[in-house]
């Protein structure tokens, strides 16, 4: 339980042993908050756990084991990172995604109806929007998602606000683009098995870890051919998400932000961007398109920026992969 000098400042991170809940619990901590994480340790590391910080290994879908971990540490705010996120897995196992994001997440809103916890940060994706109408997107988009992540994500969406309606529940799902990088000053980073994601990639490439990086599509209708991304550091996505807490504890209606930076990289000039960092060739293959990737996403984040004053300030592409490439060379 939390002590007396920290009553009101427990906040429950669901995947706090994950890629962006561990920054998230690192950046609680250096604000006077008091996380409890819970994690199932599937996708999750024991060595990305913050030292001295409450761990629960367990399933956010126990909606009893919840209700008495909300009671027991006078939770204030649930911080919600524990979604199965990989875009092809949700392709090949559509159910096994619905069952983890969906249904374990009414588990969980019926958890914090039970136990009067009323404040949800709420772990979105770019994902919801689909192949984008216009660039940058913003939060007014349609949504259209081309794959049962993003779908269930969108489901959420919908969801919150119906129950905040029934129940009162207040929450802010931030839409985050690309998260990269790794904290500049902790032992934690990106880490996935198998490893899909571009940054953590390269670097497999740079470390000699394999051979090299596929680049999915070389006639995009973009100025060099490759995808464009929006890549955010995540420590800059783990302070959109404690602005986003503090604002809603302190009566702010519930929301929804775009995090992203507004700037385009394509796949081409981050693998320039490694090669300048670590000074190695970094080769890539070219591969065929994927289905379902759409040439261009970048954020309009402007809204999050005004109404919470959120500013970027590790997001430039070699800040991200300088912090990468620190991290991944530790081991």
């Amino acid at each position: 339980m939390t002590n007396g000098r920290n009553e009101g400042r427990a906040v429950l991170v669901l995947g706090g042993a994950g890629y962006i809940g561990s920054h998230m619990v690192a950046s609680l901590v250096d604000a006077g908050w008091v996380p409890v994480v819970l994690d199932n340790l599937a996708t999750g590391h024991r060595d990305l756990l913050h030292p001295g910080v409450a761990f629960v290994e367990g399933d956010f879908g126990d909606r009893r084991m919840v209700v008495a971990l909300l009671k027991k540490h006078r939770v204030q705010a649930v911080m919600h990172f524990a979604a199965s996120s990989l875009v092809g897995e949700s392709v090949q196992y559509p159910l096994v995604y619905y069952r983890n994001n969906v249904s374990k997440t009414i588990e969980l809103l019926d958890a914090m109806r039970e136990a009067g916890v009323r404040n949800l940060i709420f772990s979105s994706t770019a994902a919801v929007y689909g192949q984008p109408e216009s660039v940058p997107i913003t939060e007014a988009h349609s949504l259209h998602p081309t794959s049962p992540y993003g779908s269930t994500k969108a489901v959420i969406e919908r969801l919150l606000t119906e129950v905040e309606a029934a129940h009162g529940l207040r929450h802010m799902s931030l839409r985050y683009f690309n998260a990269a990088g790794a904290h500049p000053d902790r032992p934690i980073g990106e880490r996935h098995d198998p490893e899909t994601h571009l940054i953590p990639s390269l670097m497999q490439v740079a470390l000699g870890q394999r051979p090299g990086a596929e680049v999915f599509g070389l006639d995009w209708p973009t100025p060099d051919g490759s995808c464009v991304r929006d890549y955010v550091h995540v420590c800059d996505l783990a302070s959109a998400h404690l602005l986003a807490l503090e604002a809603l504890l302190a009566g702010a209606p519930s929301a929804i932000y775009n995090v992203g930076t507004g700037v385009g990289c394509s796949v081409l000039e981050v693998i320039d961007s490694v090669r300048r960092v670590t000074g190695l060739p970094v080769p890539f293959v070219p591969a065929a398109r994927r289905p379902g990737d759409p040439a261009v996403l970048v954020a309009d984040a402007d809204r999050i920026g005004r109404a919470l004053g959120w500013r970027p300030e590790l997001s430039d592409l070699d800040t991200i992969v300088e912090t990468a490439w620190a991290w991944h060379r530790r081991g």
